[in-house]
């Protein structure tokens, strides 16, 4: 297992990047080595399209001046239709790829959108990092802490741009409550809760069987220990077992935690504990179908996030969302681009901001295709240095360690006391082994 960073080579390392962001002219602006006027066609490659990255590809596409020129997946059946549906979209049938390496070779384009298993996210990042690529990344950016901390550190050093999926960071309404939040709009607010619902069904008990002809199982585990295919696995229960997958507090908490952290200002946690399990089946799912957890920040602050993933019911009326807690008010933030704002004497509605952008909470793929949009538009905008990206890695590092340390606490069976100046875990060496991980033989990453 690879050593972690030490905490003062980590503040050491986050200290250079940070100055970086204040003083080079590529960070501060969104600037890039972007050869070109800012109008320029931007050409993406996709990596990962059976699903969400399906998605990305057709939106990306349907951007002006955006080309995708290269997909790659290790299934040929999901490789073959990506191609298709974006030749159908532009008339222009991209090259596919089954391996990464071999298409991070290609010079022509720009940036690499990741939407491939967690467990390859930061991989991938980095080795398109390395091919002097720009990044777009979805949540969760890393598989373990370790792997953000890694990000965060080659952001700098290859002077590129990498967005993570926090596709919220970018929606207006968003914007504005938290700069309500901030202007004290319910006084101080010292306590949020999240929560995410959804009614999954059961993944039964896999079989070990041959890989699919249409399969390479190989370049699909990539960079993870090798283990038998099973038949309960691909193409999405991969997030339920913690060699691949995070769990529901990553796939989706991700989320909620990251606008809490937003809302409250706050980066690193100084305590966090966890509780659940698996409920509601008995079958081969590993992480928590049932979980909470819960932080308090050096700031006097708190909070908590609820995820269910086997019972639909829902909370204030949405499948999932936010709700932050103040001194003179509370505001209830349904998960989209709306919220409400109550005081605290009577609970009486003081303001409600509405947009009615259609939205599914409970949708696996894009709950909300066209606010979405609006986020992998700022990241092509940001490579044709127009705009600042909304959602930088190392914001999305630190949102993305909330729910980590949740699933660490949960994994270990008792508190996290951490240091709130970057997150690491105090005095237990059990939990910290959990703070990075192994890799197969051959495909070690390295910043």
């Amino acid at each position: 297992m690879s050593e972690p960073i030490n905490r003062g080579e980590f503040i050491r390392r986050i200290s250079l990047a940070s100055g970086s962001l204040v003083l080079s002219p590529y960070l501060s602006t969104g600037a890039a080595f972007f050869k070109g006027a800012p109008n320029t066609k931007v050409v993406m490659g996709i990596m990962g399209t059976n699903s969400r990255g399906m998605f990305l590809a057709k939106a990306f596409a349907k951007l002006p001046n955006v080309e995708v020129a290269y997909i790659c997946d290790p299934d040929a059946t999901v490789l073959a239709k990506t191609i298709n549906e974006i030749a159908t979209i532009t008339g222009k049938k991209p090259t596919g790829f089954a391996d990464i390496r071999k298409m991070l070779e290609k010079k022509d384009f720009d940036a690499l959108a990741i939407a491939a298993p967690d467990h390859w996210h930061t991989p991938a990042a980095l080795m398109a990092l390395q091919s002097g690529k720009h990044v777009y990344i979805e949540k969760p950016c890393s598989h373990n802490p370790q792997e953000g901390e890694m990000l965060v550190e080659a952001t700098n050093k290859y002077k590129r741009l990498v967005q993570m999926g926090s596709q919220r960071r970018s929606f207006s309404n968003v914007q504005g409550m938290v700069t309500k939040l901030r202007n004290g709009v319910i006084g101080r607010v010292y306590f949020a809760r999240g929560w995410y619902v959804n009614n999954r069904k059961s993944i039964g008990k896999g079989t070990v069987v041959p890989v699919p002809s249409n399969l390479n199982f190989d370049l699909w585990q990539g960079p993870a220990p090798r283990k038998e295919y099973k038949s309960n696995l691909i193409h999405y229960n991969w997030h339920w077992f913690w060699h691949w997958g995070t769990g529901e507090a990553l796939n989706n908490g991700t989320h909620e935690l990251d606008v809490i952290r937003w809302g409250l200002g706050v980066d690193y946690p100084t305590k966090v504990v966890s509780g659940g399990g698996r409920f509601h089946f008995n079958d081969d799912w590993e992480t928590p179908d049932t979980q909470t957890i819960t932080y308090n920040f050096a700031n006097n602050t708190a909070c908590t996030w609820e995820g269910r993933s086997c019972n639909g019911y829902e909370s204030e009326g949405s499948g999932r969302g936010v709700i932050f807690y103040g001194e003179k008010g509370t505001i209830v933030y349904p998960g989209a681009n709306s919220y409400k704002i109550f005081d605290n004497d009577k609970n009486a509605l003081i303001e409600e901001v509405k947009d009615n952008t259609p939205f599914d909470a409970t949708n696996k793929v894009s709950p909300f295709e066209t606010l979405d949009t609006i986020h992998l538009k700022n990241f092509v905008e940001a490579v044709r240095e127009n705009e600042k990206i909304n959602a930088p890695i190392l914001e999305g590092h630190k949102s993305t360690l909330l729910p980590q340390l949740g699933n660490i606490s949960f994994r270990v069976g008792r508190a996290l006391n951490c240091d709130p100046s970057n997150g690491h875990i105090l005095n237990d060496k059990e939990a910290m082994q959990l703070w990075s991980r192994e890799y197969e033989k051959g495909w070690s990453i390295h910043v």
